[in-house]
C-alpha cells in the first residue's frame, strides 16, 4: 500500500583545552598549469564543500542576541572566500526548544531567525554566489506541541491519532503516558514519533518536501535520525520497513526535483551501513568511520585509524560517495578533542580535505573554536572578532561565547599565513582547483613507518601524492613503496602543490620504482601534496 500511495502522489525530504604549540605557516597551494581532462558531469554535491551552520549562533543583525538569516546573508562573502559552495542549516522551523529538533510548523520559519522573506533573500544571495543551501528535515518525530499531536492526544477519535504510535499499555522502550493512553517517543516525551505505517503521514511529508523544494527553492535536506523511522518488533533502528519507506521516499522527492539532495544522519555509521542507505534511499550518509579515522590517527600520531577507515570504504563504498567530517553539533568540538593543539587541528583538516568524499565543516571549526558538552556549549556563538560578545552581536548573546574569543576569532586569523583559518582556506581552494583531490581513486601506500600517512590520488587528470607526518617528531627513516600503486608510467618531474621544500622525482628501474624518499626528513606534522609529471 505504501508504494502504491507514493506513486499516486507522484501523479498529482572530553577533553579540556591546553595551550597550543606555536603554529607553523600554512603553505600556499601552488597554481597548476595542467589542463584538466573533462570528466563526466557529477551531481553537484559530489564536488561540494559544505559548511554546517547553527543559525542561532552564527551572526545577529537585529541586536536580540540570537543569530538570524540576515546574519548568514551578511557573511556569505566570508564563506565564499573560504571556498564554501554549500551550506547545511540546522533546524529553521518554529520550535519550543533552542535547538529546533522538535518542530511546531513545517511550513514556517522560526520567527527568532527572521521572516520567510529574509530566508528567501538568503537563498537568492547564496545562489548569486553559486552556493547551495539545504535544511534540516526532522521527520522521525514532531514536537509534542505540534497541532497534529495536540489533536491526537486530546481526541482519540481524531484522524491525527494515527499520525503517531499509541498503545493502551506501555511496552518496552520509550513510552509516555497521557490521559488517553501511551505514545511512543524514542528520544524523549517532547518528541512523539510519527507513524509511517500510516500513508497519510507519508503524504504530509511529501507535501512538505515539495513546498520547500519547489515553492521556496532550497536544494535539499539533511534528514535527521533517519535510522529510527519505523521500529518493528523491538528493533529500534535500520529496520527493513525503514529501508522500504526510504526507497519510495527517494523516488518521490526526486520526482519533485531531480537535483534535490538528501543526506541522512545514521549516527555511528561506517561504510558497511552507509552502503545500505546510499543510492536508492538517500544521496549521502555521513561516514562516522572516516571521521574517527581522521581524528584518531591525528590524535594518536599513527596511521592505523585512517588506513582502516579507507580500507573499509574501498571494500563497501569504493566510489567514496558519502559525506566526511571531523566532528559535528552532537560531539565535542574537534579542537577540544585535540586539547587546543593547533598542529593536530591542521593535520585533521589536511586528512579530510585531501581525501575522497564530500567534506562538511562545522561552523567555527576553521578558526579552532572549542566546546565540550553539554550540547549548548558545542553550539556557542561564532567568534568573529575580539570586540565585546565576540563580534557575534552588540548585546548579550543567547549564550556566552567561549572565553578565548579575544585570541581565537576570524579577524585575528584572516591574512595570517600561520593561522588555522588560512590553512583551511588554502586546502579548500586546492581541493576545488584540482578535481583529482575531490573524486579520484585513492591508493594507500606503505612508507615503513606507522607515523606516516601516504596515498596516491589517481585519475585522468593526474597522479597526486598525499603525504603527512602524523607525529610531533621528525621522521627520516622511511621509504614509500610506489610499486603497490599499479602505476604504468614513469615520471620526469614533480610539482609541489601544498607544502614547502625541494622534493625528488620518483626513479624507476625497469618495471619497478625505487624506494621513494621525497624528502630526507619529514618535519613534525609536515603535510604535502605533490603532483607527479609524466
Amino acid at each position: 500500500m505504501l508504494k502504491r500511495f507514493f506513486y499516486t502522489l507522484l501523479l498529482l525530504t572530553t577533553l579540556t583545552a591546553c595551550a597550543s604549540p606555536t603554529p607553523t605557516a600554512a603553505p600556499t597551494p601552488k597554481a597548476t598549469t595542467t589542463v584538466e581532462v573533462t570528466q563526466p558531469e557529477l551531481d553537484w554535491w559530489r564536488t561540494a564543500v559544505f559548511y554546517e551552520i547553527f543559525v542561532r549562533s552564527f551572526y545577529d543583525t537585529n541586536a536580540d542576541g540570537i543569530g538570524d538569516f540576515n546574519g548568514i546573508t551578511q557573511k556569505l562573502d566570508y564563506l565564499e572566500d573560504l571556498g564554501i559552495n554549500a551550506i547545511w542549516l540546522m533546524p529553521i522551523h518554529p520550535s519550543p526548544s533552542y535547538h529546533g529538533y522538535d518542530v511546531l510548523d513545517y511550513y514556517a520559519v522560526n520567527p527568532e531567525y527572521g521572516t520567510m522573506d529574509d530566508f528567501k533573500n538568503l537563498l537568492n544571495e547564496a545562489r548569486e554566489r553559486d552556493i547551495h543551501i539545504i535544511i534540516d528535515l526532522v521527520i522521525n518525530h514532531t514536537s509534542s506541541q505540534h497541532p497534529w499531536f495536540l489533536e491526537a492526544n486530546s481526541n482519540p477519535d481524531s484522524p491525527y491519532r494515527e499520525y503517531y504510535v499509541w498503545a493502551e499499555e506501555p511496552g518496552a522502550g520509550s513510552w509516555h503516558e497521557t490521559e488517553n493512553g501511551y505514545y511512543y517517543g524514542y528520544f524523549w516525551e517532547g518528541m512523539p514519533d510519527l507513524n509511517y505505517n500510516n500513508p497519510a503521514v507519508t503524504g504530509e511529508m511529501l507535501k512538505i518536501t515539495d513546498y520547500w523544494l519547489n515553492e521556496i527553492g532550497i536544494d535539499g535536506f539533511r534528514v535527521d535520525a533517519v535510522k529510527h523511522l519505523i521500529e518493528v518488533d523491538g528493533k529500534l533502528e535500520n529496520t527493513p520497513a525503514t529501508h522500504a519507506w526510504l526507497k519510495d521516499f527517494y523516488t518521490a522527492y526526486k520526482a519533485q526535483d531531480p537535483q534535490a539532495y538528501t543526506i541522512g544522519e545514521v549516527f555511528g555509521a561506517g561504510s558497511s551501513v552507509v552502503k545500505i542507505y546510499t543510492g536508492s534511499e538517500l544521496d549521502h550518509i555521513f561516514n562516522f568511520e572516516m571521521s574517527s579515522g581522521f581524528v584518531n590517527s591525528t590524535n594518536g600520531g599513527a596511521n592505523s585509524g585512517i588506513v582502516s577507515a579507507i580500507k573499509f570504504a574501498q571494500m563497501d563504498m569504493p566510489d567514496f560517495n558519502f559525506a566526511t567530517f571531523l566532528t559535528n553539533h552532537d560531539q565535542n568540538r574537534v579542537m577540544s578533542v585535540f586539547n587546543g593543539n593547533m598542529d593536530k587541528a591542521k593535520m585533521a583538516a589536511f586528512l579530510m580535505l585531501t581525501s575522497p568524499g564530500t567534506p562538511y565543516i562545522y561552523y567555527g571549526e576553521e578558526i579552532g573554536m572549542q566546546g565540550q558538552k553539554p550540547d549548548e556549549d558545542i553550539r556557542l556563538p561564532m567568534q568573529w572578532n575580539a570586540d565585546e560578545f565576540a563580534g557575534f552581536s552588540t548585546v548579550e548573546p543567547w549564550r556566552a561565547a567561549q572565553i578565548d574569543y579575544t585570541q581565537v576569532n576570524v579577524e585575528a586569523q584572516t591574512g595570517d599565513s600561520a593561522s588555522l583559518l588560512e590553512h583551511y582556506r588554502a586546502l579548500i581552494h586546492l581541493r576545488k582547483e584540482n578535481s583529482t583531490l575531490q573524486t579520484a581513486d585513492i591508493r594507500l601506500l606503505d612508507a615503513g613507518n606507522s607515523g606516516i600517512f601516504v596515498n596516491l590520488r589517481v585519475d585522468a587528470n593526474g597522479t597526486y601524492l598525499v603525504l603527512a607526518n602524523l607525529t610531533e617528531e621528525p621522521i627520516s627513516e622511511y621509504a614509500i613503496d610506489l610499486n603497490q600503486a599499479g602505476l604504468a608510467e614513469s615520471f620526469v618531474g614533480v610539482e609541489m602543490l601544498f607544502g614547502e621544500g625541494q622534493t625528488q622525482v620518483p626513479e624507476r628501474s625497469g618495471d619497478s620504482f625505487q624506494p621513494y624518499q621525497p624528502f630526507e626528513s619529514l618535519n613534525p606534522y609536515a603535510m604535502y601534496v605533490i603532483k607527479f609529471i609524466p
